[in-house]
């Protein structure tokens, strides 16, 4: 298996403010190993990557984006342009060049 996943990551609706305004991405997934040790699955899953995402790209208010170890309600995600309940949401396993989209359909007034 590689150590290494590459994904793209997209924001949208407001979503890119809460990281660094940036739309479009692509990052590169270090072995799940070796982010969280003590997990004993193989591949990354969605809840993982929101984890990483707080930890390394979320810059502010995480509150607007997670609520528990999900996306806050209002948080659109698409994997690879498919809404991620048709893929198991939090239990989808990332495939390497996925396109994960997070788009926030809320709007203060």
């Amino acid at each position: 298996m590689a150590d290494k996943l590459i994904i793209e990551l997209l924001f949208g609706g407001g979503a890119e403010l809460l990281f660094d305004k940036i739309k479009k991405r692509t990052i590169e997934l270090p072995s799940l190993q070796k982010y969280f040790p003590e997990n004993n699955n193989e591949k990354w899953t969605i809840r993982d990557l929101l984890v990483w995402l707080k930890d390394n790209l979320l810059r502010e208010r995480p509150e607007l984006f997670l609520q528990g170890e999900s996306v806050r309600p209002g948080i659109l995600v698409l994997i690879n342009d498919a809404d991620w309940e048709l893929s198991g949401e939090l239990n989808y396993e990332i495939q390497n060049n996925d396109s994960i989209m997070f788009i926030s359909t809320l709007h203060g007034g």
